[in-house]
């Protein structure tokens, strides 16, 4: 994908230094406290549908009157957020023709359907690669097979890692495509019972403890007026050896299905198995909120940036010895008190254009409060200039970069760059751009409406144990010990930006071959 060398846009470096040179201070004193709060064990590890939600937006609704906020959401603070929740029973065995698999070890299964029990009765088994379609690539797994009411055996990521080749898909660098979730959309486009991805952990990015965890009790999920029955019945994963079984007992070869599936002109294969699946879950419903505020545009209010950061954690696990509560402290407590300290530093700025700061609900059960938000938006997306989106702040000090998620997706880059420029930093890319973590926050869900977004995340980049000791763990707590030079450095390089964005005439535009340009063309329309 050709990236528009800098200058492609009237934008200049001296125009965002300026802007950051006029950033308030940030009282780094009252964003520590906001984190302190926010992660503390009194907020229960801010789970969706609990007391640490209703302590939680309450907080945040306090925080932004305080900071001059108008209700941002048709006259109110809070975007009620339906959402269902479905705890499917372990008590389940896969069939596959003669063979039988056991949940946690062979598979794993969940749905959306918002009903008592859903199942695969006698439904196919069709292996379809990487199962994307793809119009604008010349790519379509589904060419010539008709999947209605069969069940979807589908690879993780996509032929772009799987042959290293920069010239297919992106390369090493993870698509929309290869993420599990597009998988599970497409196979429901085209009329499938159920998907089940195969696992490897190289490609998806993670073990199987973790697929394995994330299936186990409840989950949530937003439910419409026909309690989701044209979701999948069974959205599932498959361990590498269970699949390997299953296509032997089919006659055919897991890793000659795998080469040739990454080659252009694949062709879906018919396994002529029938699986056998039932999925008895409880069920329970529910309103959770986002959290609105705005400041309207002086000249052109019609007009909005959005800046947004997630509330939510994981909440307490009682089955855990010990410490129980996920307190999410940089996940993403730092993200949604940078938030608020955004919100106080446009406070009496007058922008052109409106601001809407908003905090999701919902982001680490699947982007629901985001999807939300972008299916029923405070106003047209088509009118919504950029998202900029906050999902866990630098907390090790500060460093010469800012991080890149997502290079080639849209004209933002080039405003970070600018802006990290005027603080003397350059641009690091992603460091781990097969891990698809563009796709994988709240500013992606907008995308799908075709609002260019720039995530700013840290994720412990500088802090390498990070991921492998506190990530989604209750050892992601608050710690005064904490260097927050980075966080700020990164907060006053969020409001030149948001700046930049809320006194011009600029709107941003996605990258030829981006997938999510078709979108704002057609919202344009």
């Amino acid at each position: 994908m050709k990236t528009p060398a800098m200058g492609a846009l009237v934008l200049a470096a001296a125009s965002l230094q300026a802007a950051a040179a006029t950033a308030p201070q940030f009282d780094m004193a009252e964003y520590r406290q906001n984190v302190k709060t926010l992660a503390s064990d009194e907020f229960e590890g801010r789970a969706p549908l609990s007391e640490g939600e209703t302590k939680t937006i309450n907080y945040l609704k306090g925080a932004f009157i305080k900071a001059g906020l108008k209700p941002g959401y048709f006259g109110n603070y809070f975007q009620p957020v339906e959402l269902g929740r479905i705890t499917a029973s372990q008590d389940m065995t896969l069939k596959v023709g003669d063979m039988q698999f056991a949940p946690g070890s062979d598979f794993v299964a969940v749905t959306q359907r918002f009903t008592k029990q859903t199942k695969l009765d006698n439904s196919d088994l069709v292996f379809v690669g990487y199962g994307i379609h793809a119009p604008e690539l010349g790519w379509d797994d589904y060419k010539g097979v008709d999947v209605k009411g069969k069940t979807v055996v589908v690879l993780v990521n996509d032929p772009g890692f799987a042959t290293q080749d920069p010239e297919v898909f992106r390369g090493n660098t993870m698509t929309y495509y290869g993420r599990w979730t597009y998988k599970y959309e497409e196979a429901m486009r085209q009329g499938a019972a159920g998907a089940l991805i195969v696992h490897e952990t190289k490609p998806a990015a993670y073990p199987w403890g973790v697929v394995e965890s994330g299936a186990v009790g409840a989950k949530f999920t937003l439910v419409d007026d026909t309690d989701n029955a044209g979701k999948l019945s069974v959205r599932g994963w498959l361990q590498k050896a269970t699949a390997e079984k299953i296509l032997k007992a089919a006659g055919e070869d897991y890793a000659k299905l795998k080469a040739a599936a990454a080659k252009p002109g694949f062709k879906a294969v018919d396994l002529h198995l029938p699986a056998n699946l039932t999925l008895n879950n409880d069920l329970k419903r529910g309103t959770s909120h986002n959290v609105v505020g705005m400041i309207p545009g002086a000249k052109y209010p019609d007009e909005y940036v959005v800046i947004s950061a997630h509330w939510d954690h994981l909440g307490r696990n009682p089955n855990l010895k010990g410490d129980q509560i996920y307190n999410g402290a940089v996940d993403n407590a730092t993200g949604v008190a940078a938030l608020v300290s955004l919100a106080d530093a446009f406070k009496g700025t007058h922008p052109e254009r409106s601001i809407i700061f908003t905090a999701f609900t919902g982001e680490e059960q699947g982007l629901l409060g985001a999807t939300a938000f972008a299916a029923k938006p405070p106003a047209p997306t088509k009118d919504m200039v950029a998202l900029l989106n906050m999902d866990g702040m630098n907390v090790s000090g500060k460093v010469d970069y800012a991080l890149l998620f997502g290079r080639g997706q849209n004209e933002l880059e080039e405003y970070l760059a600018a802006g990290a420029k005027a603080q003397h930093r350059h641009i690091k890319d992603d460091p781990k751009p097969q891990d698809g973590y563009y796709f994988r926050s709240d500013h992606f869900a907008l995308a799908h409406k075709g609002v260019p977004g720039l995530l700013f995340m840290s994720l412990g980049a500088n802090s390498p144990d990070y991921i492998a000791k506190r990530y989604h763990k209750p050892a992601d707590e608050y710690s005064p010990d904490w260097d927050l030079s980075g966080t700020e450095e990164d907060m006053t390089l969020l409001y030149g930006i948001a700046d930049k964005l809320a006194n011009s005439r600029d709107w941003p535009k996605w990258y030829q071959g981006s997938e999510f340009k078709a979108a704002r063309e057609k919202d344009k329309e």
